[in-house]
C-alpha cells in the first residue's frame, strides 16, 4: 500500500516509518522541513495549517496517518484550537479529494461523560473531522506516552530532575493509564491493515495495563531515577501558576504545558481494552516502560540526575 505519514519528524511518526517499511508498504513523509526526516523515504514539504503541499502528499495514497498537533506558539496570535481545527479541515478536504481510503489519527484520551477542557474538546473535534473524511478511519486515544521522544514524558522527567521538592496540586489524585511508546507504535502500525476498520470508523482507547494517579507517576519516575525528592500535596488548584513555573524549570513551552494541565479535571481511563485484541498488541507495564525510556534517553543525552 501507499502510506502517508504526517508529523514524520515527531516521536510517533519517526518511530512508525521503519515498521511500515518492514511490512512492505511504500511510505511517503510529510514535514515542514523534509531535511529533518530521519528515514530514507520520499518526503513532501508542506504545512497542514495552511494546506500547502497536501495535494501532492496525498496523491495516490491508500492510508494517511495524521500525527500532527498545533500547540506551538503561533506568529499570528491564533489559539491552538483554531490552528487544530483549520489543519484538520484542510487535511480532511484534501484526503477526500484524493480518494484516500483510510485515515489514522493519534489523539488523546477523553471522558465524554463530563465537561471537557478546551484542549480535550479540540482533540475530539479533530477526531470527528478526520473520521468523516474517508470511508474508513481509525482514531486512537492515548494517555501519556512513555518514551524519550514524548514531550509529555520528557517534561515530567525534567521536573523530577530539577525540583528539590515535588509540589503536587489537587489533580495528583486523578488516575490515568500511561502507555509505552513501543505500544503506541505497534498500535499505529496495525491500523494500516486491521480488518476491524474495513468499511468502518473506529475509535479505540490505547492504554497501558497500570492505572496510576498523576502524583504517583511523578513519584515512580523519581524512584526509578533513584532520587530523593519529597512530595508535598498542595491544597488548592494552582495550575496556572504551577504550569508556568514548571514549564520554565523543565525548558518546555507554556503553550504546551498549560492546556495539558488544564485537562486534568478527573480520571482519564480507557473505555475498554478491545484495542489489544483488535490490533494484536500486548502492552508493557509502567515501570518497565519508564526504565527502557530512561536507558534510551541516556544513550543520546545525559540525564542530569544520574
Amino acid at each position: 500500500m501507499q502510506i502517508l505519514v504526517t508529523g514524520a519528524t515527531g516521536f510517533a511518526g519517526s518511530s512508525l516509518i521503519p515498521p511500515l517499511l518492514q511490512d512492505g508498504h511504500e511510505v511517503r513523509a510529510f514535514a515542514r522541513d523534509p531535511r529533518r526526516v530521519a528515514h530514507d523515504v520520499p518526503a513532501v514539504r508542506g504545512d497542514v495549517t495552511t494546506g500547502a503541499g497536501l495535494d501532492e502528499a496525498l496523491d495516490g495514497v491508500d492510508v494517511a496517518y495524521y500525527l500532527v498537533h498545533s500547540m506551538e506558539p503561533a506568529a499570528d496570535g491564533s489559539s491552538f484550537q483554531d490552528r487544530e481545527r483549520r489543519s484538520a479541515e484542510r487535511f480532511a478536504e484534501a484526503a477526500t479529494k484524493a480518494g484516500v481510503r483510510r485515515t489514522v489519527y493519534l489523539g488523546v484520551m477523553v471522558d465524554e461523560s463530563r465537561p471537557l477542557s478546551e484542549h480535550l474538546r479540540s482533540r475530539l473535534a479533530v477526531e470527528e473531522t478526520l473520521s468523516s473524511a474517508t470511508p474508513e478511519a481509525v482514531a486512537l486515544r492515548a494517555s501519556i506516552a512513555i518514551g524519550p521522544g514524548s514531550r509529555s514524558f520528557r517534561f515530567l522527567v525534567r521536573l523530577v530532575e530539577r525540583l528539590p521538592v515535588l509540589p503536587l496540586p489537587p489533580w495528583r489524585r486523578y488516575r490515568t493509564q500511561p502507555i509505552d511508546e513501543r505500544d503506541v507504535t505497534a498500535a499505529l502500525r496495525a491500523c494500516a491493515t486491521t480488518a476491524a476498520a474495513d468499511g468502518a470508523r473506529l475509535s479505540l482507547d490505547v492504554a497501558g495495563p497500570d492505572v496510576i494517579a498523576y502524583g504517583e507517576i511523578l513519584e515512580r519516575i523519581r524512584d526509578l531515577l533513584m532520587l530523593r525528592r519529597p512530595s508535598i500535596g498542595l491544597p488548592i488548584n494552582s495550575t496556572p501558576i504551577f504550569g508556568r513555573v514548571a514549564s520554565v524549570l523543565a525548558g518546555e513551552d507554556a503553550e504546551l504545558v498549560l492546556p495539558l494541565m488544564g485537562g486534568l479535571t478527573g480520571d482519564l481511563l480507557a473505555r475498554d481494552d478491545t484495542w489489544t485484541s483488535l490490533l494484536g498488541v500486548r502492552p508493557h507495564g509502567f515501570d518497565r516502560a519508564v526504565n527502557r525510556a530512561l536507558l534510551r534517553w541516556e544513550t543520546v543525552e545525559p540525564l542530569r540526575a544520574r
